[in-house]
């Protein structure tokens, strides 16, 4: 049987591992937006750095800095299998954005682990 002491220790250990990969997914958490235009869309994603880089943290900083800038850099998103067999939405190539009258930026949700891209 265990000791409260145990115990406390086994919940501090917890507590202290969950604490540290709360960090960790914070440091590298990814923000998805999908790309509309007449022909086709894609998923690019940007960190949190980078999104306030283009001022601000929704999909409307995208959308006013193609507008002011005319072309953005951005990391494509696809769906892949990461090395242990899950599916994953990973950067698949680095592609430029060109503003376009008939573009739309939205939120991208996705049920997937999302990779950080490098």
């Amino acid at each position: 049987m265990l000791s409260r002491c145990d115990l406390i220790k086994g919940a501090a250990v917890a507590l202290l591992t969950l604490s540290i990969q709360g960090a960790w997914a914070q440091e590298t958490k990814m923000n998805l937006f999908k790309i509309v235009t007449i022909k086709d869309e894609i998923v690019v994603g940007l960190s949190a750095e980078e999104l306030q880089a283009l001022g601000g943290n929704d999909a409307s900083a995208i959308a006013h800095a193609l507008a002011q800038k005319g072309d953005l850099t951005v990391w494509q998103y696809n769906v892949h299998r990461g090395p242990n067999g899950e599916l994953q939405q990973a950067p698949t190539a680095r592609i430029g954005l060109l503003a376009n009258a008939s573009l739309r930026v939205e939120p991208y949700t996705t049920p997937y682990q999302i990779v950080p891209h490098p």
